[in-house]
């Protein structure tokens, strides 16, 4: 799932070669970002499009021999005359008179030409990596100390210079006869030279998957097309009008800095150099880039007069800013359970909420207040469920491939904390918003906490070798995000105890998850909602066993009667979570409740749909009830007789905290589900966990039949986890 869709597209044709073009957004002026090396297509600026285009018109498009444009089979339509007049025909094919033009890498010489040669069409020029022939050999070799140009294709591996000192260099790999017979091992040594920042496993990844949309034989063609010579180039300099913006990596493993550093001297544009950065920082450090090119389009915008406010330091109401995870509406609950505990602490407070459906339906029947900036978020729920199978989720992956996506929202944070002023933020596993702050810690603007119920990734044993290293290498990038800034959370508050936490590594050579997270996290205790943590399940006080049992199934009578049951029925519910993965487990249940109807005497099964699944998609038996998303589920469950439950944690945990037997089928290939929660309710005693692939209905008739009167004897679950939760974040003001 993109994190943007174009809002119109279309195809150019010039000397019979179809370009397709994509828009996105409205408004002025427009950026046009250009092709590059046809290795890759306009994917590359996925990381942009989202941004810029909430504040600018955007038009971008493939270059020949990748994406959907055609793939010519002659030089010509590669050189530079062909790739100018492609830019020219996509800026008259969607009514562009003048646009800022963005390039990377080889495009840096056609937006030269383009603007030397046309300046009426453009504002200015970003130039990311330029890959141009401003320097001499010798002088870039010594300048950057790595290779000058890629060598030229034909020379026999023997002759091509290797990169530093390494022997097993595989720069000779640039040659067209590898390309014919071995593109894809190119495009994995390619794209790793590119990205030689550390932690680049999906950039990567990103980069050979666009390169394989393209072939060896289309690089050989392209390779022979013209490319300007140095005079050419210092003459475009020269006649430069428009302004200039101009970025590189210092670690620059494919053209060296001193080809920025001559660009921006010829042209007297601004240089930015970042530190440590590769070839690609549109993909690396985005966030980065995508302020910097919006300061430089913002100076073509027409001034408009502004008003602002700025309160004295006594007129500032305390405020939070509450980012709550939309996948799964558990976080919502527990999080409202810690507001109502913060506003008891701190009256007065303000609370906002910046988050996505379907959490916003529960905030606003709660009577909260969802932050009008939350239309801008990119729905993660609908990511979700567009990765999903038949009751599988391979959930790493699936955030993995979430990366455009968490960057879009991270960028309407960054936004909204700009504009407005918090005394917290608190971040419920707001992953985009903890990542990108660790990439950019100068950006944080407030007290920041952040909360989650699960620490470290955990690779599926089918993912083998490669989900392994992968997996180890996001948890080696997140310790050495706390290791360098351990201050920039003001607090990390895991929801649970110690002993919540799985005993296994990080990784190879990494620490154990349990001593890491015991070392760098505050624990609340189980954050349950506000009739599970307060009645039937939950150790509230001191008392006999007796006492509290009697009490306990007092509450769970009244709570019954208040919501309709009657003391005749065995009330069975199934609810799968805030996401629309749980179908195929709906369907299954429903198909299972004839037989569990016969053999349970006055069986009454509901099952919860949710609010993204049509209750009309599951077939129901008679007698079985279907639901649409129900706002009090808590309570349900907490007066249910039985549970059956997809596996998340919160859901599972207030069942616990209930003291409700239940029946939990994690999802395949979620790594939470099947590993970090498993845990937890095996240290609580709890449920019955049943395995989807072999699961029928005859056999789930036959355990909800067992499970439905089976005494529970559950490790119990404390009832103050939001009033600790929230005194850890009331320190913070």
């Amino acid at each position: 799932m993109r994190a943007r869709q174009a809002d119109t597209e279309g195809f150019i044709e010039h000397d019979g070669v179809k370009i397709h073009f994509e828009v996105y957004g409205e408004g002025g002026p427009t950026i046009l970002l250009l092709p590059t090396w046809t290795l890759v297509h306009k994917r590359i600026w996925k990381m942009q499009l989202p941004y810029l285009a909430r504040h600018f018109r955007v038009v971008t498009y493939d270059g020949p021999g990748n994406g959907r444009s055609d793939r010519p089979a002659t030089p010509p339509a590669y050189g530079q005359a062909a790739q100018v007049a492609y830019a020219l025909a996509v800026l008259d094919a969607t009514g562009t008179d003048k646009a800022v033009v963005v390039a990377l890498s080889r495009a840096v010489n056609w937006a030269l030409e383009l603007a030397a040669e046309h300046p009426a069409r453009v504002h200015g020029t970003v130039a990311i990596g330029a890959s141009i022939a401003l320097t001499p050999p010798g002088q870039a070799r010594a300048a950057s100390g790595g290779l000058d140009d890629p060598p030229a294709p034909d020379l026999p591996p023997s002759a091509v210079p290797r990169l530093g000192t390494d022997p097993a260099s595989h720069w000779r790999k640039y040659n067209r006869r590898y390309w014919h017979t071995r593109h894809d091992d190119f495009a994995w040594f390619f794209m790793g030279q590119c990205f030689s920042e550390p932690h680049s496993t999906k950039a990567v990844e990103d980069g050979v998957g666009w390169a394989l949309e393209t072939t060896g034989a289309v690089l050989d063609v392209e390779s022979q097309a013209d490319r300007p010579d140095r005079d050419a180039l210092e003459s475009w300099c020269a006649r430069l009008t428009s302004p200039m913006l101009v970025l590189h990596g210092s670690a620059d493993q494919v053209v060296p800095l001193a080809r920025s550093e001559a660009l921006a001297e010829l042209t007297g544009g601004d240089l930015v150099v970042i530190d440590g950065g590769g070839h690609i920082p549109i993909a690396r450090d985005p966030v980065r880039v995508n302020l910097l090119v919006r300061g430089f389009a913002d100076r073509f915008r027409p001034a408009a007069p502004t008003r602002q406010v700025w309160s004295r330091w006594q007129s500032r109401p305390q405020r939070v800013l509450y980012l709550s995870s939309p996948i799964g509406l558990g976080h919502a609950r527990r999080d409202l359970a810690i507001a109502t505990q913060l506003r008891e602490l701190r009256p007065g407070v303000q609370i906002d909420w910046l988050t996505q459906h379907p959490v916003t339906q529960m905030l606003a029947d709660a009577g909260e207040r969802v932050h009008p900036a939350s239309r801008f978020l990119v729905n993660e729920s609908a990511h979700v469920e567009s990765e999903s199978g038949e009751h599988d989720l391979h959930c790493f992956e699936a955030l993995r491939r979430m990366d455009e996506i968490l960057l879009a929202n991270f960028m309407v944070f960054h936004d909204l904390l700009a504009q407005e002023r918090y005394d917290l933020v608190v971040g419920d596993e707001a992953w985009d918003v903890d990542h990108f702050l660790h990439e950019n810690p100068e950006l944080k603007r407030s007290a920041y906490a952040w909360l989650t119920d699960f620490v470290g990734f955990l690779p599926m044993p089918v993912g083998g070798e490669r989900e392994a290293l992968v997996a180890a290498d996001y948890n080696a990038e997140m310790i050495g995000h706390i290791a360098r800034y351990p201050r920039l959370r003001d607090r990390s508050i895991f929801v649970g105890d110690p002993d919540d936490v799985v005993d296994e590594r990080f990784g190879p050579d990494l620490p154990r998850i349990r001593d890491w997270t015991s070392e760098h996290y505050d624990f609340a205790g189980y954050v349950t909602g506000a009739v599970t943590g307060t009645g039937t399940g939950a150790v509230t006080g001191a008392g006999s066993a007796a006492s509290d049992a009697d009490s306990r199934a007092a509450a769970r009578a009244v709570l019954r009667a208040s919501l309709g049951y009657r003391d005749d029925e065995r009330v069975c519910v199934v609810t799968v979570g805030g996401s629309g993965v749980g179908g195929h487990l709906l369907r299954l249940v429903a198909a299972a409740f004839p037989e569990a109807a016969r053999k349970v005497p006055g069986l009454r099964m509901i099952l919860v749909a949710g609010p993204r699944i049509d209750p009309a998609s599951v077939p129901a038996p008679a007698g079985l009830e279907v639901r649409p998303y129900v706002p009090s589920l808590d309570q349900h469950l907490a007066a249910c007789d039985l549970a059956v439950v997809q596996g998340g944690l919160t859901t599972c945990m207030e069942l616990t905290a209930a003291g409700r037997p239940f029946i939990y089928v994690p999802l395949r290939n979620h790594f939470e589900q099947q590993f970090h929660v498993t845990h937890r309710l095996r240290r609580h005693g709890a449920g019955r966990r049943m395995d989807y692939d072999t699961l029928t209905p005859d056999m789930l008739a036959a355990a909800i039949a067992e499970e439905i009167d089976r005494p529970v004897t559950y490790r119990p679950v404390s009832g103050d986890g939001a009033a600790r939760a929230a005194a850890l974040l009331a320190e913070l003001f």
